[in-house]
């Protein structure tokens, strides 16, 4: 039951219960308390307590990918500064985050200026959390009185909505227990932004000259596209030009991974064979929505001149820029100039078939271990579980999560996979993610959460694995246990994964040995530990009726397993 007065905390919570965020991830604190006492008792929105600041972030960042908004309540300084982490990823990845706080009140910053002292969790500087945040939000505010409070949160939401970033908002300690007015029934809607409708023209007129030019035209999708809702306008822009398309790994699953037209996903080398060589041979790329990283720097050497490329930032026709022009109205244009054309579009022009199973797993599993077929490598582990999940048509009903490992790049050769079911961290590059983004995945999607993690990065945040049980979330987390930084090591030294003890790993990138056994008893979870196909095949069956409690499997791989798309990632 509510509180009797209606307060800040109140006015927030109502908001984020009409745009469907029916979970805060929350860490405690006494600064936070009037919010976090009003959460626990708000009818609508539940407050699932974290273990840890980067487990609730993550988490709020996976809700924000799956539920469209997220939100995490954090504790001043010590808390926020911790979820810092969390938070720019989600900034980077495009994943609008409500981030909750408040900072000391108005009386203990008399006392600070009277006296001199310094308070709990503080720098010293109190307004240093804002000052942090601004550098991963696109709108941050700080509370002094509740007048003019709901004018400010409806802002930052809005700003949330907008952008599909995070933004902050803290209150002085008194302040989200202070009277409000609700506000209205309406739920707030992001702003709509139209572009200059000559810049337009100019734009979509440069852009039809270079892709009509091209005689192998391809779509290059990322994921700001299915951040803001239009993975409609990208499929109605694949029918009405025909032309095939791929995606960036952050961008993987913008679309259901089906029909004639997807070539597979393009994760530079560590593609397959045919989408490498399609991307290659590509003469124009309408590139949409996509945060190109480092991971595309052969793409960007090579392709610059051959991009129409349209984001939430800019529109780029090869070397001219269009200012003042919006990615979703350069797409309207361009399938009004299509549907107009007519022949030769729609293009009959097909992807080549996927791969045939086992493929593409078992041309990409390390060949040192050819000789041992029934031990797991990478590959091995996704070809038996993906087939598993095919045949039993369980993909429709997974979420899958990743941090930046080398599974993640082996994962991107998968196909049919549902859309919004990929969440990685492939930009911002984090180890850990996939483990702490599991409960709000599952959450936010309402589907089962698999993670698959590198052992160091699970090490960074085993933690959430109480958080699943505490909140009777059945995730799977799968651990690839060889005891090393793997992907690190790759791009230290890859002559360390030769056969051979004089080819040794680099001591920073060597890993405790776990028991993750007793591990998972410890957290509440179902343990389980393969070291064989046959097992792998077994347990598979046992992961698929777990209810209501998270497992946890220790999949032990060799140490120097070297995958085939990060063996060609390494020699890149």
């Amino acid at each position: 039951m509510q509180n009797k007065t209606f307060t800040v905390a109140d006015y927030l919570l109502t908001r984020l219960k009409q745009l469907n965020v029916t979970e805060v991830f929350q860490i405690p604190g006494d600064y936070v308390k009037h919010f976090t006492q009003t959460l626990e008792h708000f009818d609508g929105v539940s407050a699932v307590g974290a273990i840890n600041e980067l487990d609730a972030a993550y988490a709020a960042d996976a809700y924000g990918r799956t539920r469209g908004l997220g939100a995490v309540s954090l504790q001043y300084g010590v808390s926020t500064f911790i979820a810092l982490n969390a938070i720019g990823g989600a900034y980077v990845e495009r994943s609008p985050v409500i981030v909750i706080s408040a900072t000391p009140g108005a009386d203990a910053r008399q006392i600070t200026r009277m006296y001199d002292v310094l308070y709990h969790h503080s720098t010293g500087n109190l307004d240093a959390d804002q000052e942090v945040y601004d550098q991963v939000t696109v709108a941050s505010e700080t509370l002094s009185t509740s007048a003019g409070a709901g004018e400010k949160i409806d802002r930052l939401i809005i700003a949330a909505l907008t952008y599909k970033r995070p933004v902050f908002i803290e209150c002085y300690k008194e302040v989200w227990g202070e009277p409000c007015m609700p506000p209205s029934g309406k739920p707030l809607k992001p702003i709509i932004i139209k572009s200059e409708p000559l810049a337009l023209v100019n734009a979509v007129d440069t852009a039809w000259a270079q892709l009509t030019a091209a005689q192998q035209p391809m779509i290059f999708a990322g994921v700001e596209l299915l951040r803001h809702g239009l993975s409609g306008l990208l499929q109605e822009l694949i029918d009405v030009s025909g032309f095939l398309y791929t995606t960036t790994s952050l961008g993987k699953t913008v679309l259901d991974e089906g029909g004639d037209k997807f070539i597979g996903t393009y994760s530079d080398q560590a593609s397959i064979e045919s989408v490498r060589n399609l991307v290659a041979s590509s003469d124009c790329f309408l590139t949409l929505g996509t945060i190109i990283t480092d991971d595309y720097l052969w793409f960007i050497e090579n392709k610059y001149a051959d991009m129409v490329l349209a984001t939430t930032e800019l529109v780029r026709v090869g070397y001219f820029i269009y200012e003042n022009v919006t990615m979703e109205d350069f797409m309207k244009a361009l399938i009004d100039r299509f549907k107009t054309h007519g022949k030769p579009y729609p293009l009959d022009v097909t992807a080549p078939p996927q791969p045939t199973y086992p493929e593409p797993w078992l041309s990409n599993s390390d060949p040192v271990f050819a000789d041992q077929p029934h031990i797991l490598t990478y590959n091995r582990f996704f070809q038996h579980t993906m087939k598993f999940l095919t045949d039993k048509n369980m993909l429709k009903d997974i979420v899958w999560t990743f941090g930046i490992s080398s599974a993640m790049y082996v994962a991107t050769n998968a196909y049919g996979l549902p859309q919004n079911s990929f969440l990685s961290s492939a930009a911002w590059q984090i180890i850990g993610y996939e483990t702490g983004a599991t409960t709000g995945a599952q959450l936010g999607s309402g589907k089962r959460a698999w993670a698959v993690a590198g052992d160091g990065g699970f090490m960074t945040v085993c933690q959430s694995l109480s958080t699943l049980a505490r909140n009777k979330l059945n995730a799977v987390v799968f651990v690839m246990s060889n005891q090393v930084y793997a992907i690190e090591q790759v791009y230290v030294n890859m002559d360390a994964f030769k056969p051979g003890p004089e080819h040794q790993f680099d001591t920073f990138d060597l890993l405790p040995k776990w028991d993750y056994l007793a591990l998972a008893k410890a957290y509440g979870a179902e343990g389980f530990r393969v070291t064989t196909i046959t097992e792998l095949q077994d347990l598979l069956f046992v992961l698929a009726d777990i209810k209501d409690k998270p497992a946890l499997v220790e999949v032990v791989i060799p140490q120097k397993d070297l995958p085939g798309q990060m063996r060609r990632l390494g020699n890149e």
